[in-house]
C-alpha cells in the first residue's frame, strides 16, 4: 500500500464509492480478475452491501441494502482492497489519486461512484436537516425525540416515506406540486394515497415482497460510524425501518399538506420576534386558522404568505452530484443536472475514468421506455454495467449495452402499499400525445397504463397487483392494444391469459 511520501500503490483498477454503485463495481471486478487487486476508496468506514439479491422479472429486481464493517468485504473478495480515506484530488492525466491522509495511488482504469449528497434550501442553518444517508437519518431521529412540531420540505421518496412514519409530532408538509410524491405518482394515485397518510392510527405494516434495509444489528455502541462533515453513502430502501421515529406528543399521526409553495424564509426565534409578524396553529379541520401563541425556536415563511413556527425543519428536496473533489484539473463533460456525462459504456470525458450511480448523468440517446432516476436500483445496476464496460475495455472486447437500461422499472413500498412503476409512468417526455386507462378500488390497488398510438408505454401499480410482469412485457413488447380497448384493465378479465 502507498506510504506517505514513499511510492505510490499501484493498481489496474480502482473504485471510489463506498455506496451500492462502488461496491458493486468493485465486486465485479474483482470476480471478473481474480488475481487483480481493485482498490475501494470511501471516506466511510462502512461499506453498503447488496443481499438477497432477487431478478422478480426481466426488469424488476429486488434486494435488500445492509451497512456493513469494509472488513467483510474484504474477506469475501481477498483482491478488493478498501482504503479508508476521501479523495483530496484527482490527475487523471497522471492516472493518479490523491486521498485525504496523504497517500497517492495509480490507476489504469477508474471508476469514480462518490454519489450526491442532499440539496439543502439553505446551507449552513442549525435548524435545517438534510437526509440523505445514515448518519443524517440518527441526527434526526435523535432531533425528533424532542420535537412537538416539524416542517418538512420536499415531495421525493424520502419526504413520503417520512411523513408516513413520523408519529407523536405535528407535521406540516410543503410541496411545490400540486399532488404530493409528484415524482413517482400523479394526482390520481396522490389522492388514492392520501386517505392513508391523514389517518389518526397507523396500521401495521405488511410484509413487502422486497427489500429491508437493515442499520447492523442493534448493538449501537459497537458501529462504527463516518463523520458528520463525511458524506456517507445513500440511504437503501425501508432506512426507516431501523428508526424509531416519534416526537413528545401522545397522538399518533397528525399532517398538515400545503400545495403548490416553496419556502420563502427562514427565520430564528429572535429574529421573528422583531419581524412582529403572525405565525399560525396547526390547522384543525373546519376550523379557520389561529395565530399561534407558542414560541418556537424556527419559522418558516412560505411562499403562499404562510409562516409556521416549528423546532426543525426537514429538507428532503433532491440530491446534488458529488463531483466536486474531481473536476479541478480534469477535463470532465458535466451534465445539466451536476453529474459526469457518461456514454452507453459508463466511460466519462476523460480517458480511462468511468463513473456509476447518482454522480454520472446518462448522456446517450436512451431507450423510448427508460430515463434517469437517482435510485439504488439504477446504483446497483450501473455499478455492475461499469465493471463489465471496463472488462470488456482492458481484454479489447465489445459489449452491448445492459439489458437493465432497455425499460425504466422500480418496486418500493410506499404509505404501506407495494408500489411499481414502469416506463414513462407520468407520461414523461409524452407532452399531450398519450391516453391514461385507470383502475382504483378505494383502499385497495390504483392501476394505471399510459397508452400512446395503442400500445402500452409506462404503468403505475400500488397495491398487490400482481400485473408486473405482464405489464412489462406489454410495454417491452410495444405490441397493438387498440383491439382490447377498455378491457385491458377490466378485473373481470385476467389479462395474462392473453399475454402470457
Amino acid at each position: 500500500m502507498a506510504g506517505a511520501g514513499g511510492a505510490a500503490a499501484r493498481s489496474r483498477f480502482a473504485v471510489v464509492g463506498g455506496g451500492i454503485a462502488g461496491v458493486t463495481c468493485a465486486e465485479k471486478l474483482a470476480t471478473e480478475f481474480p488475481s487483480e487487486d481493485i482498490f475501494l476508496m470511501t471516506a466511510s468506514p462502512v461499506i453498503k452491501a447488496v443481499t438477497n439479491f432477487k431478478q422478480v422479472s426481466k426488469t424488476l429486481e429486488e434486494f435488500d441494502v445492509e451497512e456493513q464493517p469494509s472488513s467483510i468485504l474484504e474477506k469475501r473478495y481477498p483482491n478488493i482492497k478498501v482504503i479508508q480515506s476521501g479523495v483530496k484530488q484527482l490527475k487523471s492525466d497522471e492516472h493518479k489519486i490523491f486521498t485525504e491522509d496523504g497517500k497517492e495511488y495509480v490507476y489504469e482504469k477508474l471508476c469514480l461512484c462518490a454519489g450526491a449528497k442532499p440539496k439543502l434550501i439553505f446551507e449552513g442553518n442549525p435548524y435545517v436537516l438534510g437526509i440523505r444517508d445514515t448518519d443524517s437519518a440518527q441526527a434526526f431521529q435523535k432531533n425528533l425525540a424532542q420535537a412537538e412540531r416539524i416542517v418538512v420540505v420536499g415531495n421525493g421518496g424520502i419526504a413520503l416515506e417520512l411523513v408516513y412514519e413520523i408519529q407523536g409530532c405535528e407535521v406540516i408538509w410543503a410541496i411545490k406540486d400540486k399532488a404530493i410524491g409528484n415524482t413517482f405518482f400523479d394526482a390520481g394515485a396522490a389522492e388514492f394515497l392520501i386517505p392513508k397518510l391523514t389517518a389518526e392510527e397507523r396500521e401495521t405494516p405488511i410484509e413487502c415482497k422486497r427489500t429491508k434495509y437493515t442499520v447492523e444489528g442493534s448493538q449501537e455502541k459497537e458501529r462504527p460510524t463516518a463523520t458528520s462533515d463525511k458524506l456517507g453513502s445513500a440511504l437503501g430502501p425501508d432506512w426507516h425501518e431501523g428508526l424509531h421515529l416519534k416526537g413528545t406528543k401522545e397522538f399518533s399521526h397528525k399532517v398538515h399538506i400545503e400545495m403548490l409553495c416553496e419556502v420563502k424564509n427562514i427565520h430564528l426565534q429572535q429574529e421573528f420576534i422583531q419581524l412582529q409578524r403572525t405565525s399560525l396553529t396547526f390547522p384543525k379541520e373546519e376550523k379557520n386558522v389561529e395565530p399561534d401563541q407558542v414560541l418556537w425556536p424556527v419559522y418558516v415563511e412560505l411562499t403562499n404568505g404562510k409562516i409556521y413556527g416549528c423546532d426543525f425543519i426537514v429538507s428532503a428536496t433532491g440530491v446534488v452530484p458529488n463531483v466536486k473533489p474531481f473536476l479541478d484539473g480534469n477535463n470532465f463533460a458535466v451534465g445539466e443536472d451536476g453529474g459526469l456525462k457518461v456514454d452507453e459504456h459508463m466511460h466519462t470525458s476523460v480517458p480511462d475514468v468511468y463513473a456509476a450511480g447518482d454522480i454520472c448523468t446518462a448522456a446517450w440517446e436512451p431507450s423510448p421506455v427508460w430515463h434517469q432516476m437517482r435510485l439504488w436500483t439504477q446504483a446497483r445496476q450501473m455499478g455492475w454495467y461499469a465493471a463489465k464496460c471496463m472488462a470488456a475495455d482492458t481484454l479489447g472486447e465489445s459489449i452491448d449495452m445492459d439489458f437493465s437500461f432497455e425499460l425504466f422499472a422500480h418496486v418500493t413500498k410506499f404509505f404501506n402499499y407495494k408500489v411499481v412503476v414502469l416506463g414513462k409512468y407520468n407520461a414523461q417526455g409524452l407532452g399531450s400525445d398519450h391516453e391514461l386507462m385507470l383502475r382504483c378500488t378505494k383502499g385497495q390497488e390504483y392501476v394505471k397504463a399510459v397508452m400512446q398510438n395503442g400500445r402500452m408505454v409506462g404503468a403505475v401499480l400500488i397495491g398487490e397487483t400482481d400485473l408486473e410482469e405482464t405489464f412489462e412485457n406489454l410495454i417491452l413488447n410495444q405490441m397493438d392494444l387498440s383491439a382490447y380497448g377498455e378491457d385491458l384493465l377490466n378485473p373481470d378479465i385476467d389479462i395474462e391469459d392473453y399475454f402470457d
